[in-house]
């Protein structure tokens, strides 16, 4: 059974970086962001009538690499966190996606704290909210009782806590 670890938390804390070294230390796929290339395709800034195909495109991605994984898959980001920027943003989400949200299961969140510097990009646009999208991303987890550890330091601190979460999982078959 392929377990699913998913990075999760505010933008420009290094989810990308760190699934892309996590699945080459476990010899995995990891499932990219949707959200980030709708939205570079679709050249303007989030709406609401993208949440839907923006949630449902991150689960479609989850379903196609979980084929492909081996042991563990490793998301860059969920459905889930599709919801909290929802509810930042527009203080709604589509319930059809959140049925969806709450029907998956993941075996692991690594919750991603803003301890490393921000980085400007044509899609970030909150550095001055971090700790309140922190705390909204960690809210999220503690409310819904999901298993999930918090990640902070530098990138390479960032690593090592993760492999260290994830061979804790790997080892509870």
């Amino acid at each position: 059974m392929i377990k699913k670890v998913v990075l999760f938390g505010s933008e420009s804390t290094g989810k990308t970086t760190l699934a892309q070294q996590l699945a080459q230390h476990y010899q995995t796929v990891w499932v990219p962001e949707y959200a980030r290339a709708y939205l570079e395709k679709k050249g303007s800034i989030c709406e609401l009538s993208d949440i839907e195909p923006i949630g449902y495109g991150q689960l479609r991605l989850e379903d196609e690499k979980i084929k492909q994984a081996n042991q563990v898959l490793i998301c860059d980001t969920d459905a889930r966190e599709t919801k909290v920027y929802s509810y930042a943003y527009f203080n709604t989400c589509p319930e059809s996606l959140l049925k969806e949200v709450d029907n998956r299961r993941y075996d692991l969140y690594l919750l991603l704290n803003v301890d490393i510097p921000w980085m400007k990009d044509s899609l970030r646009d909150r550095p001055h909210l971090r700790n309140e999208m922190h705390d909204l991303f960690k809210s999220e987890l503690q409310k819904n009782n999901l298993n999930f550890i918090e990640i902070r330091g530098d990138f390479d601190s960032r690593l090592k806590q993760a492999i260290q979460a994830i061979d804790q999982l790997l080892l509870k078959k």
